[in-house]
């Protein structure tokens, strides 16, 4: 486990310093033809990747509001970002807190260089929302464990070389006990990865099938059999940054098989990929004031009610997580999981603005005022209240830890997991 000691405010640069370090930096390190896998490596050993991280992660221990400056002044100096996916936001700072050393000299180095893309696989066919009734069965073979058993919703599966995988290595504990946490290598004979088709077009999950699939004892992250408690930390990371949308990372993709490391790094400047409607984001907004100005609604007040909930909604969540990473100690446990069902009803909120100005032509998948932009966020709508554990599940949280409410009435909690109706 790493330091986690933060640096009090005096010890800290000012963002203006922050701001004057990193164009520096930028100016002696980028130029046009460098590859996407040479300037994140750069960019990893300069300690500007994940900042927030720390230091002997590869960060540099700084707060919400300095990491903002960092990636700012990247996006204003015409740098190409840090690299995005599971392994930047989700991995890195789970193995960061709770891995071993020898495991984050491992593992981190190559996610914060986008050497190594990730995935999850957390979520099951009969555990979703109920995730610690997962069934996938880990059983010790000397120094490896066997893996056997099927995820599914993995996002980013196609092109992970790692995954974050929690496994049931005790079946007689209680269900939350009995479950560990492991890195596993994604590049072996017994994983297979079928993508699921949504009603986007798009393949963004998958599932996978594991036959015997390998891991060594050594990559088990935290303790054997108590891996529920690193899985939260995974799902704290992954809810919290549920709705920031907007931000500043490549759309090179990272990772060994997904293609883009010995690309030219300029060519993917100005390249924005698709958009969907996982979180709202600045070119959402920049879309709806578009569509207000061509549509002559900008005086209809029910038009201006939602863009300005549309618009307040995209602030709040920015500063919810701001308020997370730069204040830890007034955090209440529950910060994730209320920014989680945030997300949610600010994506809908801006679905429903963006309809309410297409009127008919929402019906059209490439409507002359959002080129499918709209029509994809309404079709993936229903997403966000289920991923990253549902809205109900969410709530379910929040009532217990936050307000002290009673818990869902259940078997005792000390029931072995063997012993439990199967869901």
């Amino acid at each position: 486990m790493t330091d986690q000691t933060p640096q009090t405010r005096a010890a800290l640069p000012t963002s203006e310093e922050v701001q004057a370090e990193v164009a520096e930096w930028v100016a002696q390190n980028w130029w046009t033809q460098i590859t996407v896998g040479e300037w994140w490596r750069r960019m990893s050993r300069a300690g500007f990747t994940s900042p927030s991280l720390p230091l002997d992660a590869g960060g540099r221990n700084w707060p919400g509001d300095l990491t903002s400056a960092v990636m700012a002044t990247l996006a204003k100096a015409g740098a190409l970002g840090p690299p995005g996916g599971l392994g930047l936001f989700l991995a890195a700072p789970t193995i960061a807190h709770h891995g071993s050393p020898a495991q984050v000299a491992r593992y981190l180095p190559p996610i914060l260089g986008g050497t190594e893309g990730c995935c999850q696989l957390f979520s099951e066919p009969q555990a979703g929302s109920d995730l610690a009734g997962l069934q996938t069965r880990a059983v010790r073979d000397g120094d490896d464990w066997v893996i056997t058993g099927q995820k599914v919703w993995t996002s980013t599966a196609q092109t992970a070389d790692l995954a974050m995988l929690i496994a049931r290595t005790d079946p007689d504990a209680p269900k939350h006990l009995g479950i560990t946490y492991f890195g596993i290598d994604m590049r072996q004979p017994g994983i297979e990865i079928r993508p699921l088709r949504e009603m986007t077009g798009r393949a963004v999950f998958n599932e996978v099938f594991l036959d015997e699939a390998r891991v060594p004892h050594a990559d088990i992250i935290g303790e054997l059999h108590r891996g529920w408690t690193i899985a939260n930390a995974t799902l704290g990371f992954e809810r919290s940054g549920a709705g920031h949308g907007g931000g500043s990372f490549s759309p090179a993709l990272p990772g060994s098989r997904a293609g883009d490391l010995a690309k030219p790094a300029a060519g993917f400047i100005g390249a924005e990929g698709p958009i969907s409607g996982a979180a709202i984001g600045r070119r959402h907004l920049a879309m709806l004031d578009a569509l207000v100005k061509e549509k002559g609604r900008a005086s209809d007040p029910l038009v201006r009610q939602a863009l300005a909930r549309t618009h307040t909604d995209y602030h709040v969540q920015r500063m919810m997580g701001w308020k997370a990473k730069t204040f830890p100690g007034s955090r209440t446990g529950v910060e994730g999981n209320l920014a989680k069902v945030y997300n949610s009803s600010s994506v809908a909120n801006a679905r429903d603005a963006a309809n309410m100005l297409l009127g008919p032509e929402a019906q059209l998948w490439h409507s002359p005022g959002s080129a499918g932009v709209f029509q994809e966020m309404t079709l993936f709508s229903p997403a966000p209240p289920i991923y990253a554990g549902s809205d109900q599940i969410q709530r379910n949280v929040i009532g217990a830890r936050a307000l002290g409410l009673p818990r869902e009435p259940g078997p005792p909690s000390n029931t072995p997991f063997s012993e439990l109706p199967k869901n």
